[in-house]
């Protein structure tokens, strides 16, 4: 499970160092081969490639004849590169992937569970805000949410 936020800087060439305090789990769990690929929301999706894999095999289940099923094949699964860290825990985002997400040097990495969120920090910032003006966690009624205590 990967949790918090760490800002991050990429360097001139576009690589970003992965945080050390993941580098020792994803060099066990997946011998630190990832795959970066977009979302919808303009930053990147950051997967251990175990990971990638099974919901790679997903997405591609999906009927093609459903339009929405194939704009998020077309996203994901063809933005989709593997990459893999160095002896520096550095991964290379291909420049593609970093002006879909409009990245500058500035980044901001959330982990979300199996996978990381790599934002603008900008981008990131802006996005937050929007999101609890957007949203009143006490009104929130749904059954899924019901047994979530905050």
């Amino acid at each position: 499970m990967f949790r918090g936020i760490n800002r991050i800087n990429l360097d001139a060439k576009g690589r970003l160092a992965i945080p050390t305090r993941y580098r020792e789990r994803l060099q066990e769990y997946c011998a630190s081969e990832l795959v970066v690929t977009v979302d919808p929301d303009r930053c990147l999706l950051i997967y251990p490639l175990p990971d990638w894999n099974e919901i790679e095999q997903r997405l591609m289940k999906l009927p093609t004849f459903d339009e929405s099923a194939r704009i998020l094949q077309r996203l994901l699964v063809g933005h989709a590169t593997e990459v893999e860290m160095d002896g520096q825990g550095r991964v290379l985002l291909p420049t593609p992937l970093r002006e879909f997400a409009r990245l500058e040097k500035q980044t901001v990495m959330i982990g979300q569970g199996a996978r990381f969120e790599l934002w603008d920090e900008v981008r990131w910032t802006a996005k937050q805000e929007a999101w609890l003006e957007k949203v009143d966690l006490e009104q929130l009624k749904s059954p899924e949410l019901g047994t979530l205590v905050i």
